[in-house]
């Protein structure tokens, strides 16, 4: 994710503080210079590391730390609270009618995006309308057509017309019942002066409430002149990241928005139109820096468990009483599946994110993922009652088991294993009383006792244990 590098550095630079009560200077200086090295390698604007960085050098200096507060905890504090100072708040987008222009290069991933935003307003309540008018690039309306029709909203476009007004016009005419409007604009190699008088035109046709800048992730020192060229002709109101899964970097956007005197209003974070994440500056930097993010951690459980009922006919409340079967590990395991990689859950687990992800190897996450298909693909290949009662499989059910799926005897017993762990930690839940499950939540909430406690909390939730 964008500014991983920072995320991980800047823990580990932080975790040089554990048992100091006070802060020398030289202990200030080697954390701003760790700041310094990170933002500029995540090509974020040399000027506005410079701001970040003094302020924090002045603020840890001469601010007194709350009293029972570590060294640690105090210039925490003082990150957290200047970063998201950096990125700003969030593009302001009113769960209400409006229309949305979005804007970008070739290549930066507005069609995708404008398939995305649409998925994200419809899971809101709203009715969205993406208006494709990219008639310069071969494909454009095939890969929008095909998008929004994956995402299941409404969508107008007309390959005969080339004319990008008169299908924005005309697409407006056409989607008139919806809320949301999202038009998907053309993009160019490079801001050629045709590619802005068309913006400028369908802007004036639309007459757009917001105008978003749509960049990719990588685009580096070049977003701040991108960025400047976009806002002087029709003004940009927000930034959407693009690409966030990859290698990017990411920190050109930062100097795109600080440009534009503007904000971020989504985060692309994947290839499916539901990988897209409303960004709140609080959030992104509390997972930056491994505090976690409950609130978006919220929000993607109740979607995936929203859908995953409504796909297999099963309420997650059953989990909570009589015998947990896998078939309810299976519908478990799709919802997991449902919130997105694991990497990104992960970083939104108080006390689980980054410290975590730091100690892992690096195809780790991909390892469970496998993992999570090995079973999947085993469960497929069991009898009904062996998914009922998973007890009474013996070694020659799990001989037929391995040859019909092709995975071998040892993976198996793992699932099996697995359900074992599950099911007893079920029981553990259904004894538990609203007290106590308040008393779990305000511990994830204060981070979990730190990497280690999280570390064995990790273990234990079903398939993403070792």
């Amino acid at each position: 994710m964008v500014l991983d590098d920072l995320g991980s550095s800047l823990r580990g630079t932080l975790d040089t503080l554990q048992g100091k009560t006070t802060l020398s200077e030289d202990d200030v200086e080697e954390i701003v210079k760790e700041i310094q090295r990170s933002l500029l390698s995540a090509d974020v604007d040399v000027s506005l590391v410079m701001d970040l960085s003094d302020s924090i050098r002045e603020r840890a200096l001469n601010e007194e730390p709350p009293a029972g507060t570590t060294a640690r905890d105090h210039v925490l504090k003082i990150v957290y609270e200047e970063m998201v100072g950096l990125v700003g708040e969030s593009t302001e987008l009113p769960l209400e009618e409006q229309t949305i222009v979005l804007a970008g290069l070739q290549g930066s991933g507005k069609t995708t995006s404008a398939a995305k935003m649409a998925w994200w307003f419809s899971k809101k309540g709203l009715r969205p309308a993406v208006i494709q008018t990219d008639t310069f690039r071969p494909g454009a309306y095939e890969q929008a057509k095909e998008m929004t029709e994956r995402a299941e909203v409404e969508f107008y476009g007309d390959p005969d017309n080339d004319d990008p007004v008169d299908i924005a016009e005309k697409g407006l005419e056409a989607t008139a019942g919806a809320d949301v409007h999202i038009v998907d604009t053309a993009g160019r190699h490079a801001l050629e002066g045709d590619l802005i008088d068309e913006l400028e035109e369908i802007e004036s046709a639309v007459d757009p409430d917001r105008n978003l800048l749509v960049l990719d992730a990588a685009i580096g020192q070049g977003a701040k002149d991108q960025a400047e060229q976009f806002h002087d002709a029709v003004g940009v109101d927000g930034v959407v990241i693009t690409k966030l899964d990859g290698t990017a970097k990411g920190g050109g956007a930062l100097a795109a928005v600080d440009q534009t005197d503007s904000s971020i209003a989504f985060l692309g974070t994947g290839e499916e139109v539901a990988d897209i994440e409303r960004f709140e500056a609080s959030g992104f930097i509390s997972r930056l820096l491994g505090m976690g993010d409950l609130k978006q951690l919220s929000e993607r459980v109740e979607r995936a468990m929203a859908e995953t009922q409504e796909e297999e006919d099963w309420d997650p409340e059953d989990l909570m009483k009589g015998e947990f079967t896998l078939k309810d590990m299976r519908n478990q395991m799709n919802a997991m599946n449902r919130m997105g990689p694991l990497d990104q859950v992960l970083d939104m687990i108080p006390g689980l994110g980054g410290g975590i992800k730091d100690q892992l190897p690096d195809d780790a996450m991909d390892m469970t993922q496998d993992r999570l298909r090995d079973f999947e693909i085993i469960m497929d290949s069991m009898t009904e009652t062996e998914l009922e009662t998973p007890r009474a499989v013996g070694q020659s059910q799990i001989e037929r088991i391995a040859r019909g799926s092709g995975k071998s005897e040892e993976t198996v017993r793992e699932l099996l294993e697995q359900h074992k762990m599950m099911s007893r930690m079920m029981k553990q839940f259904q004894g538990m009383g609203d007290g106590d499950m308040q008393r779990m939540m305000k511990q994830m909430q204060q981070g979990g006792g730190g990497g280690g406690g999280g570390a064995g909390g990790l273990g234990g939730m079903g398939p993403f244990g070792d």
